[in-house]
C-alpha cells in the first residue's frame, strides 16, 4: 500500500530510514514539490475520496501458537495477509507468507524475500529483525506481520491480538487507539506527525527513525512493540484519503509512496497494476476473523 515510511505530513523523510525522499509528499493536504528523475513522464494526480472525514481506518493483527508453530494474520482496509513460522525456540527455521487480499498484482511475490528471515535468531526487537534484511526489498505489511511473528515466538506467549483504530483526520488531528488482547493499551492524540498526548509519547514525532529507536531504548518490550504497531497504523491510515479504484497502477501513486517497499522498487513499479475492488471500509468495525476479508 503506502511505503513503510510514508507519513504524508510534516516530515520530509522516509519515516523508517530518515533519508530524504525525492518524490513529492503530502503536507496537510498540499503537495510539496520534489525533484523528479530525468526523462520520467509526469505522474497523474491521485484521485481523492469525497467522503473522507467521516470514517475510521481499522487494523487487526492476530498471532497464536498452533501445533508448535506460530501463525499470524493481518487485516485492514487495504490488506489481508497471513504468515506461518516454524522455530526451535532459538532461531527461525521456516517462514511462509500468503496474501489473501492485496492492493497491487505484484504483492504476492513478496513472499520470496520474506525467506531471508530464515535462520535469524528469535528476538523481541523489531528493529533487530529489520536489520537482518533490507525492509525496502519486502512488502511492508507482510514483513510487519512476519516480524511480529518472530517477536511473538521469542516471547513464549500463546496468543496476541492487536486491534487498532484511526479516525479520519479533522484538519491534521486525530485520535489513534490500540487494544491488546481485548484491553485498551494506547490512546494517542495526534497532530500531523506528532503525538500531542499522553506521556511518555507526548511531543514525540512519528517521522524518522528516532521514534523507533526511542521506544525500544526507553520502554519495556511489550509497550515498545505496541507503540510501533500503532505508529504503523497511523501512517497507513492516510491511505483512506485516496480513491484507489481510480488508480490504474503503482506508478500513478509513486510520488506519494516513494520507492521504499517491494512493489514500489524501481525494478517492479512499472508492472504493478492496481487490484480494483480490493479496498474495504471497516468504519463500523472489522468482522469476526475467519477466511479472507
Amino acid at each position: 500500500m503506502l511505503c513503510p515510511g510514508f507519513l504524508g505530513t510534516e516530515g520530509r523523510a522516509c519515516a523508517c530510514t530518515a533519508r530524504p525522499l525525492r518524490p513529492r509528499i503530502l503536507l496537510r493536504g498540499r503537495l510539496l514539490p520534489g525533484r523528479s528523475t530525468p526523462h520520467e513522464s509526469p505522474v497523474s494526480p491521485v484521485p481523492l475520496r469525497s467522503d473522507y472525514g467521516s470514517g475510521v481506518y481499522r487494523r487487526r493483527i492476530a498471532l497464536w501458537t498452533e501445533d508448535g508453530l506460530v501463525r499470524g494474520s493481518l487485516v485492514d482496509d487495504f490488506h489481508d495477509f497471513t504468515v506461518r513460522l516454524e522455530h526451535d525456540g532459538v532461531h527461525v527455521l521456516k517462514i511462509e507468507g500468503a496474501a489473501r487480499r492485496i492492493p497491487w498484482v505484484t504483492c504476492p511475490a513478496a513472499a520470496v524475500p520474506l525467506l531471508r528471515l530464515e535462520g535469524m535468531p528469535l528476538t523481541r526487537s523489531l528493529r533487530q529483525i529489520a536489520r537482518h534484511t533490507d525492509p525496502r526489498a519486502q512488502c511492508t505489511h507482510l514483513f510487519d506481520l512476519a516480524s511480529l511473528a518472530v517477536s511473538f515466538a521469542a516471547s513464549g506467549a500463546a496468543r496476541r491480538l492487536y486491534e487498532l483504530a484511526v479516525p479520519d483526520r479533522v484538519g491534521a488531528r486525530t485520535e489513534a487507539t490500540l487494544s491488546r488482547d481485548g484491553s485498551p493499551a494506547l490512546r494517542w492524540q495526534i497532530d500531523a506527525a506528532r503525538v500531542e498526548d499522553p506521556p511518555p509519547f507526548a511531543g514525540r514525532s512519528l517521522a524518522g527513525g528516532g521514534f523507533l529507536e526511542w521506544v525500544e531504548a526507553a520502554l519495556d518490550a511489550d509497550l515498545a512493540e505496541a507503540a510501533q504497531v500503532l505508529r504503523r497504523a497511523v501512517v497507513i491510515s492516510y491511505g483512506r484519503r485516496f480513491d484507489f479504484d481510480r488508480v490504474p497502477d503503482a506508478r500513478t501513486f509513486q510520488n506519494y509512496a516513494g520507492g521504499a517497499c517491494f512493489t514500489f522498487s524501481p525494478e517492479r513499479v512499472a508492472e504493478a497494476v492496481r487490484v480494483v475492488g480490493s479496498v474495504r471500509d471497516w468504519t463500523a468495525g472489522l468482522p469476526d476473523a475467519g477466511g479472507g476479508l
